[in-house]
């Protein structure tokens, strides 16, 4: 499994492309489809999904022309499609809703989802062998901001337990900033100290 990451647009998103072969998947195309696109042709990769950890504009903005490009499927948790258009740029074009616990397979790829609410309703981590694509729930030594609409702190505390109580290390892929380990947010990060103390 090769996976490559793409900081695109104002807010930095980081853009990953995860694939084995030639099958891969997207994750999170904030912006700038077309030099994705041109990621994808030179990498020979061909994606037979978009994922979004959720719904915000900066996740989802080259959504339509990677799905339009492909023909392939846009998963996003149903929450997030009911966030205000005004942080989702309109409707997002998915295809099909997350579920927490599912696994979905893509080719030689499997996708854990785990729902993550508390930056937004639908927040979820995808789980990639021992890699953990946290979208905007976990940063090293922080997490996501929960004061726009559908953000909860109760909920992000919640989220931050779940991640921690997962068995064995993950390295931590955000949606913004430097990769980090679970076993290292576990030690050092206060927000995921204090959801456990809860």
């Amino acid at each position: 499994m090769q996976m490559e990451v793409m900081e695109l647009g104002l807010y930095q998103t980081n853009c990953y492309i995860v694939w084995e072969g030639k099958d891969g998947i997207v994750i999170d195309p904030g912006y700038y489809a077309d030099r994705i696109l041109d990621r994808l042709k030179e990498l020979g990769v061909v994606p037979l999904a978009v994922v979004l950890t959720h719904g915000h504009f900066d996740h989802v903005g080259a959504v339509k022309e990677l799905a339009q490009a492909y023909d392939c499927q846009v998963y996003v948790a149903e929450e997030d499609t009911k966030l205000p258009p005004r942080y989702t740029l309109g409707p997002i074009p998915c295809t099909d809703f997350l579920s927490n616990g599912e696994t979905l397979t893509f080719g030689p790829i499997a996708v854990k989802v785990l729902h993550t609410p508390g930056h937004t309703p639908g927040s979820c981590c995808l789980l990639i062998g021992d890699w953990i694509f946290s979208g905007d729930t976990l940063f090293r030594d922080t997490c996501g901001r929960v004061d726009l609409p559908g953000g909860d702190f109760r909920e992000m505390y919640r989220s931050l337990r779940k991640l921690y109580e997962l068995d064995g290390d993950y390295s931590v892929y955000p949606g913004h900033g430097e990769a980090t380990t679970l076993e290292r947010e576990r030690k050092h990060n206060p927000y995921m100290r204090g959801a456990i103390s809860q």
